[in-house]
């Protein structure tokens, strides 16, 4: 009697250990219990180090086509039971060994047999979520570099279909809740939106989903929020309406809606009406800019493994939008990061360390494509200021100079001087530019400490309703928009 009762106390706790701990678990206490080596021998792999006895053993056992055997040594007894496929349960025992070992065996074999199946499926699953996940990251890129082709080719093996017109989201999640909001925003668009986790930031989700007809500035957006009904710990950023083609343009509207979502009452915002700058700027500025990326265009890499045009053009505009994180984006070191930048800059003939010439670059990109490469002669050392000794194309200050450039800079500055404008919102941002976007020499220059320039940048980034102190950040904007003022004489104008 005591017998039974014993080993149904040890059958209760096989079955404990099996759901709390698995086969991990399952198999030290085994170990512990019967005073010996326990584990998992595959014919092909195994499951961590085994004695010899145990390896030839599970050999054996296949071999004779039988489900369990006890092989005899001299002073060692090795207990063996098939398990799922080529796997096998072996406990390898001092003689003499526990004397209910072979019923406990016996009995611990078909719980384990079934964790271990389940962790197999377990595993095999997370590599297809991991894979999935890969997979929606890539068709991200392909639409932000252009490739709207492949990335409808790859989407359509997943689903859903790429939506097209459509409005990006960026909703930045709390801590470790990415994949619930994630489920939530596909129970919402009725799984018929493109969520991507974002590869910068581990909080943030993009959303690509189909435009909703009740989505009028008057009645906000009914998708961000019911997100921040759903989730209220969330913040939801939303571009305005766009082609697939536009995708690049829409993440940073959706980014700079974000930063007015985090300090709105409503958790939501939708970006603020007004002029795009490639709109204003293309017809003045296409020729500047195909002259001033022509270098970069046409190089071709010494070495199949050094990058090419197309490349280092990803590799710029992830450097702009995103600093020291486009590694994540680009999956690359940050050395490699660093030697493609000083590539960039030596093609160029720029200094990415300059406010002026960063946003230089980040104009010309946004004003040319990847196949942009037929430009003429001009680029190089000066291009980013105007300096063009061959008078082929024009510099960058002559295309600032275009009414349409001065309307859309006014425009764009005015709220800096509005009636809801903060004391100084023009100084601050003017003193900030003129440091290359850098908080401590903006704080020397202003007589003010680093937390109070940041407090008054947050502020403003509320007023202009853009992404300041985060990257995609409105900085390179902001400079343009000075540059094209001042050039047109309504200030004083600021060394680059």
């Amino acid at each position: 009697m005591n017998a039974a009762v014993s080993r149904s106390d040890d059958v209760l706790k096989v079955h404990r250990l099996v759901h709390a701990g698995g086969s991990t678990a399952l198999l030290e206490w085994l170990a512990s219990h019967l005073g010996g080596w326990v584990g998992v021998v595959d014919a092909e792999a195994e499951h961590g180090p085994a004695p010899e006895a145990a390896v030839r053993g599970a050999a054996e056992l296949g071999a004779r086509g039988v489900r369990s055997a006890v092989l005899h040594g001299a002073d060692r007894a090795t207990l063996l039971f098939a398990l799922d496929g080529r796997r096998v349960l072996a406990a390898v025992l001092e003689q003499p060994h526990h004397p209910g070992a072979p019923a406990l065996l016996a009995d611990a074999a078909v719980p384990l047999d079934l964790v271990l199946r389940a962790e197999e499926a377990g595993r095999r699953e997370e590599r297809v979520r991991r894979a999935e996940a890969q997979v929606r990251e890539a068709v991200l890129h392909l639409l932000m570099n252009g490739q709207l082709s492949t990335a409808h080719q790859i989407s359509a093996t997943l689903g859903p279909e790429l939506p097209d017109p459509m409005r990006m989201y960026v909703v930045e999640c709390p801590p470790g809740r990415r994949g619930e909001v994630m489920r939530i925003c596909r129970e919402l668009t009725g799984g018929r939106a493109w969520i991507v986790r974002c590869p910068v930031y581990v909080r943030h989700l993009i959303v690509l989903a189909p435009p909703d007809p009740a989505a009028v500035p008057a009645t906000g957006d009914p998708l961000a929020e019911a997100l921040v009904a759903a989730a209220p710990e969330c913040a939801v950023g939303v571009s305005g309406e766009a082609g697939l083609s536009e995708a690049p343009a829409a993440y940073t509207q959706a980014f700079h809606a974000l930063a007015v979502a985090r300090a709105s009452g409503d958790g939501h915002a939708r970006f603020g009406p007004g002029p795009e700058l490639a709109l204003a700027a293309y017809e003045a500025g296409v020729r500047w800019a195909e002259a001033l990326l022509a270098p970069l265009h046409a190089h071709a890499p010494r070495r199949p493994q050094d990058p090419g045009a197309q490349e280092l053009r990803a590799t710029a505009h992830a450097w702009l939008n995103f600093t020291s994180r486009a590694t994540r984006l680009l999956k690359i070191h940050r050395n490699t990061l660093t030697a493609r930048l000083r590539l960039i800059e030596a093609l160029l003939g720029l200094d990415l360390a300059r406010l002026a010439d960063q946003a230089a670059l980040s104009l010309a990109l946004r004003l040319t494509s990847e196949t942009g490469a037929g430009a003429g002669p001009g680029a190089g050392a000066g291009a980013g200021t105007g300096d063009d000794a061959s008078g082929a194309a024009p510099g960058l200050d002559d295309v600032l100079r275009d009414p349409r450039l001065t309307d859309w800079a006014r425009t764009h500055l005015s709220a800096l001087t509005g009636p809801d404008a903060p004391p100084g919102a023009r100084d601050t941002v003017r003193a900030w530019l003129a440091h290359d976007a850098q908080l401590l020499p903006a704080a020397a220059a202003l007589g003010v400490s680093v937390p109070g320039v940041r407090k008054r940048l947050t502020r403003i980034e509320a007023l202009l309703e853009r992404s300041l102190l985060q990257s995609p950040s409105a900085r390179h904007d902001l400079w343009l928009a000075h540059r094209a003022e001042d050039l047109a004489g309504c200030h004083k104008p600021q060394k680059g």
